[in-house]
């Protein structure tokens, strides 16, 4: 029986960390059930939100080592889920599109997204998860603003 010190139950920061380890544990689990990584559904997240995308910039986008990227953009085009292209304004760059087989699988990895978010957050009610989200959100982006700022 494993028992968390009190003193570290009264640290929120201890008890996100805990949260995001389970949570982000059980979506690698979910995800590699269809040989996908977190990764992946990162960037075809971004492709989808943001539109095609030069790599360099994505990577800057994801927060991501350029030469990590390379490794996941290589899975991603065997997959057929997305196209490198020479960019057309400076031949130098490679834009990187998401394809039709990208959409679909972003879908199933989005779905599956939401059963662990569903499992983890089970504890709470609607209106519980909505305040914790919108909370979370906010310092997130305090957090990036920080960090941009360094």
């Amino acid at each position: 029986m494993q028992t968390i010190p009190p003193s570290l139950l009264d640290l929120t920061t201890f008890l996100l960390a805990r949260t995001g380890r389970t949570a982000r544990a059980r979506l690698a689990e979910r995800l590699a059930e269809q040989q996908r990584r977190l990764w992946h559904l990162a960037v075809l997240a971004a492709l989808h939100d943001f539109g095609p995308l030069v790599q360099r910039d994505l990577a800057e986008r994801l927060a991501i080592d350029p030469s990590d990227l390379v490794k996941v953009l290589d899975d991603l085009a065997r997959a057929g889920q997305v196209e490198r292209t020479r960019s057309t304004a400076d031949r130098r760059r490679i834009q990187v599109d998401l394809t039709a087989a990208g959409r679909t699988a972003l879908t199933e990895q989005l779905t599956a997204a939401r059963a662990v978010q569903e499992e983890v957050l089970a504890p709470l009610d609607a209106a519980e998860r909505a305040a914790l989200h919108g909370m979370l959100v906010r310092i997130d982006a305090a957090q990036s603003i920080s960090a941009s700022g360094r």
